[in-house]
Parts: structure tokens; sequence; C-alpha cells
């Protein structure tokens, strides 16, 4: 997801339609889950029964994606974007997130 290039390479600003590359599915269950983060960030009990015996740095990595997301979310909101600019955005954000959770831990104990 990024934004749109004309045909000399230039980014151009006018399309506010994302980019159709990589898999339609993994980018549309992305969208699907940035609109969760329209609503306040909270971890009710169901969600802390399914962290029971997860890894501690999995869990601070969400706890911390969840906060951000949300934070990000609300502030280009009151910056008046449309809302389906904002869910683009933060699903870009959101693979960051995935990608630091699935790729393993160095040795160097970088977290």
């Amino acid at each position: 997801m990024r934004p749109k290039r004309d045909r000399h390479g230039r980014a151009t600003w006018t399309a506010c339609t994302i980019t159709r590359a990589g898999n339609r599915h993994v980018r549309r269950l992305l969208v699907e889950a940035a609109w969760h983060y329209r609503h306040k960030p909270r971890v009710g009990i169901k969600l802390v029964q399914r962290r029971q015996g997860r890894p501690a740095h999995i869990t601070a990595l969400a706890d911390r994606a969840q906060l951000r997301l949300c934070w990000r979310y609300r502030r280009m909101e009151r910056q008046g974007k449309h809302s389906t600019t904002i869910v683009v955005a933060v699903a870009r954000e959101l693979v960051g997130y995935l990608w630091a959770a699935l790729t393993p831990r160095t040795l160097a104990g970088n977290p």
C-alpha cells in the first residue's frame, strides 16, 4: 500500500486509491482489521484469556500497536481526513507491526 505512481515515476497525490500490488485477500483483511482501530483501545476478558501462554514480547508489541494505531486513527480524523484514507494508512502501519511480530528476535536482545 503506497501512493499511486504516474508513468514518470512521480507520486500522484490526487489519486485516492491504493495500488493493487500484492495479494488482494491479504489487502482486504488488513483493511478490515484497520477499521477496528477507530474504537477505544482496551483489553477485554476474552482477550486476556486468549493471551495466556503467549510470549511476553508479542503481547507487549500488540498492546503498543493497539495504542498507536488507535491514536493515529483519531489524529487523522481530527485533521479532517476521509475515513477510508485513514483506514488505508492504519492498515499500512499495521503491516509493520505484523512484520515485527513475525520476524524472529536476534540474539543481541533487540525486541
